[in-house]
């Protein structure tokens, strides 16, 4: 069994369960082995003999493990490792705003922080069909300025493009879990800007992000970038959405 044999039989007096000692010890069998996303997993039989566990142990912590995203478990097929994936970020920070210990603007500082980075990495780094993308979101907003709907799609996917753009995949995976969220907050926030010229500043934002990034330069695109959470939690807050 090569490096499985390595890991050690569970300790019932841990403290922890064996379930949660098993997903540990995978884990560690992981990173022993240098495994990548995609390579496979010894099968549960032989971690349950190598732990000193049953198998119905073992199942369960593949199940745990699988929900989590760390590893991929399909039926009449060996797990394999994960590939990384915000989801777990999504559910995790969703449940922490749905049950008031984290606040929406607490987020939307975060996101604030994160977005004036990736907005001047893609500056750097981009592709030029990746900042042709960025700008054409930009534009699809605009086109669509009276639909909160298909202007809310292009502004998530006009934020998703730039962290992509960065090429840092943590980046794009912590701005992804944000998708929900923004779901629910950009029409609020668009809605409280009733005016055309108010609007107007909304998708100017957007526009002057896209084309520093276009045009390379970092400085301008997290500048706007800055300006452009100014504007959008300021209307949050007018909204009253997402305090306590």
């Amino acid at each position: 069994m090569g490096t499985l044999s390595l890991i050690e039989k569970l300790d019932g007096d841990d403290g922890r369960t064996l379930v949660q000692q098993a997903m540990a010890s995978i884990t560690a069998y992981i990173r022993t082995a240098k495994l990548k996303a995609g390579d496979g997993l010894p099968g549960e039989m032989d971690f349950a003999q190598e732990l000193g566990v049953s198998r119905a142990v073992i199942r369960e912590a593949f199940g745990a493990l699988a929900a989590l995203r760390l590893i991929d478990v399909g039926n009449g097929r060996r797990a394999r490792v994960g590939a990384f994936d915000g989801a777990a970020i999504a559910a995790a920070l969703g449940h922490a705003v749905n049950t008031s210990q984290v606040t929406v603007p607490q987020v939307w500082d975060v996101r604030r922080t994160l977005e004036r980075r990736t907005a001047a990495l893609a500056a750097i780094n981009r592709t030029d069909k990746e900042a042709d993308e960025i700008i054409n979101h930009a534009k699809a907003m605009a086109a669509n300025r009276r639909n909160f709907a298909r202007m809310t799609e292009h502004d998530i996917a006009f934020h998703q493009a730039i962290a992509k753009a960065c090429h840092n995949v943590l980046f794009t995976q912590i701005v992804t879990s944000f998708s929900d969220l923004m779901t629910e907050a950009v029409p609020v926030a668009w809605r409280t800007r009733q005016t055309d010229e108010q609007r107007s500043m909304i998708l100017k934002w957007h526009m002057d992000i896209a084309n520093a990034i276009a045009n390379r330069d970092p400085v301008k695109a997290e500048r706007a970038m800055d300006q452009h959470f100014d504007d959008t939690v300021t209307a949050l807050l007018e909204a009253g959405y997402g305090r306590g």
